[in-house]
């Protein structure tokens, strides 16, 4: 037994991943400041180095020009030396360091321009980095009149000062560093609200059963219009990573494929529909063709002409009333008038007018006693049209059932014959408008393929939905699930002789 269950639920999704667009530009503006800090750091750092050297170069040539007017220094003048963080010696040997290129020493001061430099460490014994680097000296040795003279200046008190100043440099940096991030995520997260807000607009107007109204697709614009960009005139690349976008993305992509199917569907409805009208329209036209030559003078063939005129004409009436039918519920025209009513007393009232129209088949009733809150003429017109196509699909003499039941909180109206049943793989396609299982039985049962999908819209609208049963050469059970009623009650049926002409 096959079984088909037409449900419309919402589609949840939304798991956020930490590679958003906010992650991903806020850790760009973070790295890019840090880029800027460490730029500016190992500048301080050159220019710092290059102003220590500076300082200690015109030291030691203010002590050479001293040494060449006045020899060396004695032992009081020395000690004022070493309290200003000099020292001068002589040296035996050759000189030792570095020499500057001469490109370069053109930049020195003359007495030492042709001296060789070097560093050196006083402080290393059991000392840490930053013990060794107060002992720093900046040496020079430079020969005069055949004699090689020492020059030492301490730098040490200088970098010491230096440290502890860019000690202060990188806590402030830190600090910065940490007080933007927090910052431009919050301002990166507001200027991507207004692609959220299209999101979700978006995702909306995607939901099941959501409705392109136009209140809707202005407030799609109204969120477009609010994203103010410069240009927007180049195409954006959407990287997997960014959930923002992708998100966006999909929402859009998704509701352009529904825009897309919709018109669609409205090009088969519109070709489906021409195509219905076409044969009552060709059939009147022939015979009024042939009223016009034979029929003036023939009995027989004007009421032959009159009838199926009429009888075309009927068709093309109801026709014409179904497709407004869906144009407006597709509208959302429709209003609904909601009442209370027992389901077992609109299904005696709707198999009471029909007994009276056709005789042909046995009718059974098994119905309870439940309360729906729901538009009383619409599940009226449901329920005939479900009684309208067991009636066409099952042959004479054969069983049509009515049954009611409470099933926890939902209401089934059901109607069960015995007739030609339908197949598994058309089960899913009867409620498409104009979609009819047995294109053979046409003509003879005058079905336009759009009462099940009047049923459907009906169940959908009042919150329920519709369900399918059956098996090809032994029936067909369709079910209207409703809402029911909460403080119903199932109570046992009424006595037959209350329904008096029908079986129970």
């Amino acid at each position: 037994m096959s079984k088909s269950k037409y449900n419309n639920s919402p589609e949840t999704s939304g798991s956020k991943s930490k590679f958003s667009i906010v992650y991903k530009l806020n850790s760009r503006l973070i790295f890019r400041l840090f880029a800027i800090f460490l730029a500016l750091d190992i500048i301080i750092c050159i220019f710092t180095s290059m102003s220590i050297i500076a300082y200690s170069e015109q030291k030691v040539a203010s002590v050479a020009e001293m040494i060449l007017k006045s020899g060396m220094p004695d032992d009081r003048s020395a000690d004022w030396l070493q309290i200003s963080g000099l020292d001068v010696k002589v040296v035996e040997g050759e000189p030792e360091g570095y020499t500057v290129p001469d490109t370069f020493s053109e930049l020195l001061p003359e007495s030492t321009a042709t001296g060789t430099r070097r560093f050196e460490l006083t402080n290393t014994v059991d000392a840490s980095i930053f013990k060794q680097l107060e002992g720093l000296v900046y040496k020079i040795d430079f020969k005069q009149n055949g004699i090689t003279y020492e020059i030492s200046v301490k730098i040490g008190t200088f970098i010491d000062i230096f440290r502890s100043a860019f000690l202060a440099l990188l806590v402030i940096e830190l600090l910065i560093l940490l007080s933007r991030a927090f910052k431009d995520a919050r301002l990166i997260s507001r200027t991507l609200d207004p692609i959220t807000e299209l999101t979700k607009v978006a995702q909306s107007l995607n939901s099941v059963g959501s409705q392109f109204n136009p209140e809707k697709m202005e407030a799609l614009a109204g969120k477009i219009e609010g994203i103010n960009a410069s240009r927007l005139d180049t195409r954006i690349q959407i990287n997997e990573t960014q959930d923002e976008l992708k998100n966006l993305a999909r929402a859009i992509n998704s509701m352009l494929d529904r825009i897309n199917e919709s018109y669609r569907a409205q090009v088969r409805f519109v070709s489906d529909a021409s195509h219905e009208l076409r044969t009552p329209i060709s059939v009147i036209q022939g015979y009024a063709n042939m009223l016009d030559r034979w029929g003036k003078n023939d009995e027989k063939t004007l009421l032959e002409s009159i009838s199926a005129i009429k009888d075309e004409a009927a068709n093309m009436k109801d026709l014409v009333e179904q497709l407004l039918f869906l144009a407006r519920g597709d509208n959302n025209t429709i209003t609904l008038q909601i009442d209370e009513f027992k389901l077992s007393e609109l299904s005696m009232e709707v198999i009471h007018e029909t007994k009276m129209i056709d005789s042909a088949h046995n009718y059974e009733v098994r119905l309870s006693d439940i309360t729906v809150a729901a538009d009383k003429a619409l599940i009226k017109q449901a329920l005939r049209i479900l009684i309208d196509n067991a009636i066409k699909y099952t042959p004479s003499g054969g069983n049509i059932i009515v049954s009611t039941v409470k099933e926890g909180e939902f209401a089934k109206l059901s109607v069960q014959d015995d007739g030609i049943g339908i197949s598994p793989e058309a089960i899913p396609l009867i409620f498409d408008r104009f979609y009819r299982a047995d294109e053979s039985r046409t003509r003879a049962t005058g079905g336009s393929g759009l009462g099940l999908s009047i049923a459907k819209w009906i169940s959908l609208r009042h919150g329920g939905h519709m369900e399918v049963l059956s098996r090809e050469g032994i029936g067909t059970k369709i079910t209207i699930v409703l809402p029911a009623v909460s403080n119903d009650l199932i109570l046992p049926i009424k006595p037959q002789e209350e329904y008096p002409g029908f079986k129970i």
